[in-house]
C-alpha cells in the first residue's frame, strides 16, 4: 500500500496496480484507510453523490475545503487528492491560490481537468512545490457545454489529441494522470507513454491504477450508477431494512 505519493513511481516502475476511490466524509476516508487503500480523492463528485445537485458545476471551493478537511481528520496513512472546482483555475494565480487553500485544508496533491490548453496553472502549481495530478479525457465539469457524458478517443484526431494532452501533463510534472470514459486502446498507449500513474475509470482495465466513486461501489447512491461501475455491496437496501426494522420495533412497543 501507498504511504506517500512519492511512491507512484516505484509501484508504476514494479507494475503494481494502485488502489483508487473518493472519499468525502470522515467515517468512509477512515474507513478506507483502514482498510489499506492507496489513494483517496476528495471528487467534485461530492455534489452529485452527496449534496444532490445535476452536476459537478455547482461545486464550489468552500464546499471542497469543508470536505477534504473532514477526509483529512479520517486519515492516517492514505495520501489525499483533491479536485480544484470548476472556475476555480481559470488563471495560473487564481489555481495556485485555490490549490494552496486545498493544501492547507488538508490535500496532499490537487487535480484540475483540462489538458493542453491548462499548462501554464499546472505549471504555476508545480512550481510552486504542490504535488499534481491531471484529469483528461471525459470532463465532468464539461458536460454541460458537451451536452452530456461522452465517450472520448473514438476518432484518431480525438486519440492524438488525449495524447498530447497526457505528454504535456507529463512534461510539466504531474504525477498522476486521471484518464476517465476513453477507449481503452488510448488509455493503454497514454500509460505506455507517460512516467506518470494513470489512473483510469470508464477506460479499460490498461492503466497503472483504477479509480472509482466510493458510493457506485458500495451500493450507496442506488438511483444512479455508471455502467462501468460495479457494485460489491448495496448499502442502501440495508439503510432501508435497519430502519424499518427499528421503526416496526418502535411502533410495536406503542400499540403494546
Amino acid at each position: 500500500m501507498l504511504t506517500s505519493l512519492a511512491d507512484l513511481p516505484l509501484k508504476k516502475q514494479a507494475g503494481e496496480r494502485v488502489t483508487v476511490l473518493t472519499a468525502y466524509d470522515y467515517p468512509t476516508a477512515r474507513l478506507l484507510d483502514e482498510a489499506g487503500i492507496d489513494l483517496l480523492l476528495v471528487g467534485d463528485s461530492l455534489g452529485m453523490v452527496v449534496l444532490g445537485l445535476p452536476d459537478t458545476t455547482g461545486v464550489t471551493l468552500d464546499m471542497m475545503l469543508h470536505h477534504t478537511a473532514a477526509v483529512r481528520r479520517g486519515v492516517k496513512r492514505v495520501p489525499v487528492i483533491s479536485d480544484l472546482p470548476f472556475h476555480t483555475y481559470d488563471t495560473p494565480d487564481q489555481a495556485l491560490a485555490n490549490a494552496r487553500r486545498l493544501i492547507q485544508a488538508g490535500a496532499d496533491a490537487v487535480k484540475l481537468e483540462g489538458g493542453v490548453p491548462f499548462i501554464p496553472q499546472v505549471r504555476s502549481i508545480i512550481q510552486a512545490g504542490i504535488p499534481f495530478v491531471g484529469h483528461i479525457g471525459m470532463l465532468p465539469q464539461s458536460v454541460v457545454e458537451e451536452g452530456g457524458y461522452k465517450k472520448k478517443g473514438k476518432t484518431p484526431a480525438q486519440a492524438e489529441q488525449l495524447i498530447a494532452d497526457a505528454l504535456a501533463l507529463d512534461a510539466a510534472g504531474a504525477c498522476a494522470i486521471v484518464l476517465e470514459s476513453m477507449v481503452p486502446d488510448v488509455a493503454t498507449e497514454i500509460t505506455r507513454q507517460v512516467k506518470a500513474t494513470t489512473i483510469g475509470i470508464g477506460a479499460g482495465s490498461g492503466t497503472d491504477a483504477q479509480v472509482l466513486v466510493t458510493p457506485d461501489l458500495i451500493g450507496s447512491f442506488p438511483w444512479f450508477r455508471p455502467p462501468f461501475a460495479k457494485a460489491r455491496a448495496d448499502v442502501a437496501s440495508e439503510i432501508q431494512r435497519a430502519v424499518k426494522e427499528w421503526m416496526t420495533e418502535v411502533t410495536a412497543k406503542t400499540a403494546s
